[in-house]
């Protein structure tokens, strides 16, 4: 078994991990603004206009994850007795409306360069400043990974599907740029934008839904529901397992059961059972808070919730 301040440790160093994937997501966005800012200014591609944009939505984004991550690391208080995980869903609904006004600007703007096309100037700076881009990104995502890896953090898991979704936005500006700028397909520049609106408003949607169940507590998956009574009936002592309540806030799932035991073993032996049921569901759960209410097997209960 290891050492008491083993897991202390590594529960410290996963917190700090996800703290500098955090700030270097915003470090990135950042550099990208000012450059994508120049090449728009010198270009007046709109499907460039539209890369910058996610990229103001990118700061957005990483300062709501820096804000929720640090939140949801606070440990439960009186106050807040199940923690602060749901700060994560509450930051995910301000992203999606920051996604949400960016689509309909995209769209604005994309319509109007239909109907009053316009030619791109400087192309190589776009297509330029889009593979530095994609560059800069793919080392974000690559280091973003790596401590999804080691540490399982949903809020960097959601950022880092977001600047994956970059790179697909950035290659499609460049093929925008070339096919306008080589071959005088005026309306490849809009109609890329429009795309990539409607990229945006799509994962907005995702994310809006995602967030909303956690809200309201919507049950885990079913696949993971039968998971969980799979394993508590799979111990030798536990009669039937019933009752199962579930919830994720975000970092931490929630799960309540009852658990039917032969009715003439003493309570010490049935909060044993109890304690190794917990133990076998945590190992397949490890971020997970279980409570298992201990019935004598025949006892008939109407507890008013769904099994």
């Amino acid at each position: 078994m290891a050492a008491p301040g083993t897991d202390i440790d590594r529960q410290a160093r996963n917190e700090r991990l996800v703290r500098v994937a955090s700030y270097a997501s915003l470090g990135v966005t950042v550099l990208l603004v000012f450059i994508k800012s120049a090449a728009w200014f010198l270009t007046g591609s709109v499907a460039l206009l539209s890369s910058l944009a996610d990229s103001f939505l990118d700061v957005l984004a990483a300062l709501v994850t820096l804000f929720a991550v640090r939140q949801a690391q606070v440990p439960a208080d009186s106050e807040h007795r199940f923690g602060h995980g749901k700060a994560e869903p509450l930051a995910a609904l301000a992203q999606s409306a920051f996604i949400l006004g960016t689509a309909v600007l995209l769209t604005y703007e994309a319509g109007d360069r239909i109907i009053n096309p316009a030619t791109i100037e400087r192309p190589e700076i776009g297509i330029v400043v889009s593979v530095v881009a994609i560059v800069a990104t793919l080392a974000l995502v690559l280091f973003q990974s790596w401590v999804i890896r080691r540490t399982r953090s949903i809020a960097i898991s959601a950022n880092a599907l977001n600047y994956k979704g970059d790179l697909l936005l950035n290659a499609a500006v460049i093929a925008a740029l070339i096919m306008s700028s080589r071959f005088g397909w005026t309306y490849a520049d809009p109609v890329f934008a429009l795309g990539i609106a409607a990229f945006l408003a799509i994962n907005a949607w995702k994310i809006i839904t995602e967030a909303i169940d956690i809200l309201m507590d919507r049950e885990l998956p079913n696949t993971e529901r039968e998971k969980i009574l799979a394993i508590a009936n799979k111990h030798p002592h536990a009669l039937r397992a019933h009752e199962l309540r579930t919830r994720n806030d975000g970092q931490t799932s929630f799960i309540q059961l009852h658990l039917e035991m032969p009715p003439d073993i003493t309570l010490m032996e049935a909060h044993r059972i109890a304690e190794e049921v917990e133990a076998m569901i945590r190992n397949e759960f490890p971020n997970s808070e279980i409570i298992i209410h201990q019935d004598p097997e025949g006892l008939e209960e109407d507890h008013g919730h769904f099994t």
